[in-house]
């Protein structure tokens, strides 16, 4: 008896190799696409950046026009018992200031061209006076917002026949295109040289916190509930599915839900950041607890057993050992939700937040409006003033989504823990 035994190895038949090379050509093929796929989304977000960074660039400058302003004759003075800058600025507005503005304008720059300064420019003066009052004493160049019309002649698309006063400032070295900071500090305006867009920002700001209070630890807890609590029963399989059905629900239903109720309950608050965090609350809670429920699933049960085999109870299971392993996740679909809640404009439209709100909010309960809000209105304008600035206000937008982006993924990654 033989006690060899032969290995047969692989018949390499013509049918074979053709086989084989036809699935490698595919794999290349199914490679090359995915590798298409991506290059063409960055070359699209890289022009949609790029496009939005140069349309922009324009938003974030004014026409200015060089003055100087002597206010050592002007015999003005700070109250020393005004308790806010506004009431400083009146208290110079009835000392003369104004006057004083417009005369040196017509001094530094001619008749024709201090009729085309900007008629809120001396609060500029203004606000320099109370950052500085030294400047009381002397004379003090000043670059001052031009008006919306010598700004149009200036960009060469306004009134045709402000063109070459526009042109002869500009070659004087008495009117030029200079970096706004103010617009990251003012409210909105009427005029595009005084529009700014701290308002609809800090009103972001404002209902963000209120989205992410209410949505965030009630969402947290519904999840921790229905996965590791619950009975399932057919109550539960009503309340899951009804879950699923709300985080595919048009977000305009959650502002008419707001206007139904909210707006209802609390009439006095209408456009208020309460109410607009209380909305978006409501749209962002379903996300939160479809991603919360399956973070917590994907906690292995060994977790859960080896704590309870140590001595724990329930509740500490839960919330000294798989809570904490399941913030990650719970923290990726809460980064999802607030994202969509940031650049949500239709349910805050039937709740009022499209208001025009000239001063900051104060608190929770003062009108206000949002970013978005405010991207759509400027948008509505016809004056190519509010086209830059509408650009400019994206650029902020997308700053500050990626900031808050940002902050989520490093409150992620540092609650990550392995097992």
């Amino acid at each position: 008896m033989n006690d060899t035994t032969e290995t047969l190895g692989p018949t390499r038949t013509p049918a074979f190799a053709a086989r084989l090379k036809k699935r490698y050509a595919a794999e290349r093929r199914f490679k090359y696409l995915g590798m298409a796929a991506v290059g063409f989304s960055i070359a699209m977000l890289l022009f949609l950046l790029v496009t939005m960074t140069l349309n922009g660039l324009g938003g974030f400058q004014r026409a200015e026009l060089r003055v100087d302003v002597d206010l050592s004759g002007a015999a003005l003075s700070l109250d020393p018992d005004a308790a806010t800058d506004a009431v400083q600025i009146r208290a110079l507005e009835s000392q003369g200031l104004p006057e004083v503005v417009e005369f040196s304008a017509q001094q530094s720059l001619g008749e024709e061209a201090a009729e085309e300064l900007n008629m809120d420019a001396w609060r500029s003066v203004a606000q320099s006076i109370i950052a500085n009052p030294k400047i009381l004493n002397h004379t003090t160049t000043f670059w001052l917002p031009a008006s919306k019309s010598l700004s149009s002649a200036f960009a060469g698309d306004g009134q045709v026949e402000l063109q070459p006063l526009a042109k002869r400032l500009a070659a004087e070295g008495k009117l030029a295109e200079r970096f706004d900071l103010g617009f990251l500090s003012r409210s909105d305006a009427t005029d595009p040289q005084l529009a700014g867009i701290w308002g609809a920002l800090k009103g972001s700001i404002l209902t963000m916190l209120v989205t992410l209070v209410l949505a965030f630890p009630i969402g947290v807890l519904a999840a921790l509930y229905l996965e590791e609590y619950a009975p399932k029963n057919r109550w539960t399989d009503v309340i899951e599915v009804s879950i699923n059905n709300l985080a595919a629900v048009p977000s305009i239903i959650f502002g008419l839900l707001g206007l139904a109720v909210f707006l209802a309950i609390f009439p006095g608050f209408r456009s208020a950041p309460l109410i607009g965090g209380l909305t978006l609350a409501l749209m962002t809670m379903p996300v939160i607890v479809i991603s919360g429920r399956n973070a917590i699933k994907a906690v292995p049960p060994s977790i859960r057993a080896g704590a309870l085999a140590i001595g724990a109870s329930p509740v500490q299971v839960v919330f000294h050992h798989v809570l904490p392993l399941a913030l990650p996740g719970i923290l990726t679909g809460t980064i999802i939700g607030m994202a969509r809640a940031l650049g949500e404009t239709a349910p805050l439209l039937l709740i009022g937040m499209r208001a025009f709100v000239a001063t900051p909010p104060d608190g929770f309960t003062d009108n206000a409006t949002v970013l978005p809000m405010q991207i759509f209105l400027w948008s509505d304008e016809i004056d190519r003033g509010f086209v830059e600035r509408t650009s400019a206000a994206i650029i902020v937008l997308l700053v500050f989504l990626l900031l808050m982006n940002g902050l989520a993924i490093y409150l992620r990654n540092r609650f990550e823990k392995k097992w």
